[in-house]
């Protein structure tokens, strides 16, 4: 099983710390964590509009803040899960030559979903992410436990 898992998206203000929530409540024995590609949103908490429908269904992301992806993460976690494949991209143009993590898509478990999830900071489909996160999560943790 990965004892340590990365989420990663863009700016680490929606997808990402959606994933990390929804994987933790998944898997609560594994270390979860998530992380953006870009730094634009360091410091800061995830979108306003993700949270409250993160918390409509019983997911809190408010002590979560954003950071980037460091190479340090290469060594530091068991699997890395990119949300979409521009992240995936981003993450192999960064991976050191001796990292130890495995990279994945998040919806990689899932049957007959799209390779990538939306980002909703754009689609404004924040409940359509969520679903495709749980579901995602959901495999996850049967695929890892």
């Amino acid at each position: 099983m990965a004892k340590s898992i990365l989420c990663v998206c863009l700016g680490n203000i929606c997808r990402s710390p959606t994933g990390e929530a929804l994987l933790r409540a998944a898997l609560p024995d594994a270390h979860i964590d998530s992380a953006g590609t870009a730094g634009w949103h360091v410091g800061k908490p995830p979108y306003a509009p993700m949270q409250a429908a993160a918390r409509a269904r019983g997911y809190d992301l408010s002590q979560r803040r954003a950071r980037q992806v460091t190479t340090d993460d290469f060594h530091r976690f068991d699997l890395i899960l990119a949300m979409d494949s521009s992240n995936m991209e981003d993450l192999q143009a960064i991976r050191p030559a001796d990292a130890t993590a495995r990279l994945s898509l998040y919806l990689a478990p899932l049957d007959g979903a799209p390779r990538d999830v939306p980002d909703p900071y754009y689609t404004r489909d924040f409940d359509g992410v969520l679903d495709l996160i749980e579901r995602a999560a959901r495999a996850w943790a049967e695929k890892l436990d």
